[in-house]
Parts: structure tokens; sequence; C-alpha cells
């Protein structure tokens, strides 16, 4: 079938998502919808089924930004930005009670930030301040790129907390590669940064470095503070 016409309108995914509820709809059924019209020989769904296979995963298609999105065949920028924003909406749906919410456990923390960390396909070192509830109160990226001792000095990282005269904090970066072990470098840090915190009274909560869902991977992301490495 080359056009969502051609499908029994009861099997339709606009219908069945109204009739049935988006949970029953399949990760390409959603996609379609968010595409909307398809091009010549090719239906919305048979791009939505393109885009997952060339990507591999649907999680894989969220990392891709905006304009690539526009470039890829039978979407555009008028559809690549409709699923640039369905995938960023997702995102922020997963974020929007942390002011509420305790992140006080590596599980909440995860909740919190690990859905937007996994969709970059670079590596972001991010900073979580929170207040005496440790609730947030607000998350920096501190730099892009591979987490180094020369990039990632414990002055810049303990600057933010500082300056925004934070309780306690959390740091968090991310593993492209979907392997959340921790590194040497990983390791040292997080020991320095540990001596910082302790000299200027400012919690240090965890470090926390986010993966990829994996088969035989218990978890994924990293807790120093669960390893009890901190």
């Amino acid at each position: 079938m080359s056009r969502i016409q051609d499908i029994p309108e009861e099997d339709r995914p606009r219908e069945r998502l109204l009739r049935l509820g988006a949970g029953v709809l399949s990760d390409a059924e959603l996609i379609a919808i968010f595409i909307n019209t398809g091009i010549k020989g090719e239906s919305a769904l048979q791009v939505a089924h393109r885009l997952l296979k060339e990507q591999g995963s649907l999680r894989n298609l969220s990392r891709i930004q905006a304009v690539e999105l526009a470039s890829m065949r039978a979407l555009g920028p008028a559809k690549a930005a409709h699923l640039a924003a369905a995938f960023e909406m997702g995102r922020r749906a997963e974020q929007a009670d942390a002011k509420e919410v305790p992140l006080n456990c590596p599980e909440q923390t995860y909740k919190f930030i690990g859905t937007e960390m996994q969709a970059l396909s670079y590596e972001s070192v991010r900073i979580i301040l929170l207040n005496t509830k440790l609730c947030l109160m607000r998350s920096e990226e501190l730099f892009r790129g591979s987490l180094n001792e020369s990039s990632a000095h414990p002055r810049e990282i303990m600057q933010k907390a500082i300056i925004h005269k934070a309780y306690a904090f959390t740091l968090v970066h991310n593993h492209p590669s979907g392997d959340p072990s921790p590194s040497e470098a990983d390791r040292r840090l997080t020991r320095r940064l540990k001596e910082a915190a302790d000299i200027l009274g400012i919690h240090f909560m965890d470090h926390l470095i986010i993966g990829s869902p994996a088969e035989g991977r218990s978890q994924a992301y990293f807790s120093f503070k669960e390893h009890s490495l901190l």
C-alpha cells in the first residue's frame, strides 16, 4: 500500500489511537501520525518503517537533530520539526515533576535526565543543583566532549554550585557508546571533586554515568554512590 487512504479506516494509525489509545500503536504508527503524509510510492507509515529500519531503533531516531531529520528523504523541514518537537515533549514530560520530587537517589536522577542524555550523539557533562530539600534548582551543561581532568576541573564544577548557592549537586555525564562503566579518568575526577566539595561544605550527592539499556546489562546507568565509590 502506498497511501494511508488505502488502509481500511479502522486500521489507520490516527483512528486506532482515538479508538484504542496511544499505547497500542507501534513505534512506526506513532511516527506516521506526526509525519502525516507520505510521498509518491511511499505512505507515511512506510516512511516511518523505513526511518526506524535505517536508524536501527526509535531511540536512535530521537537522537537526530532536527536539521538532519529535515534532510532525510520524505521528511523536509515541517515534518522534521513535528518529529523533533514530539521527541522533546517526551523528554520534558519525564522531567516535569523534578522540582517537587527529591533527587536523592540515582533512580530519581536517572528518571529526571536519563532519557534526555541517552538521546545525545555526543558526550555531555551536566551539573544538577539541588536545594535543602534535594529538589531541583537548575540543571546546566558544563561542557561537551570526553570527560577528562583538563576539561572538567573541580574548580569550574564547584563554581556553579557556589554561584547559585546550591545546598547539594549531582554530576551527570553520558557515554554515547551505551556502556556506562566508569573510566579511570571518571574515577579520578570523582575523587577530586569529592575532596573539593567537602572543603566547601557542599554536598556531592552522586556522579551518574548514563548509558543505554542492553541485554545483559542490569542498569542503563552507573552510580558512584550506589557502588560505594563516593
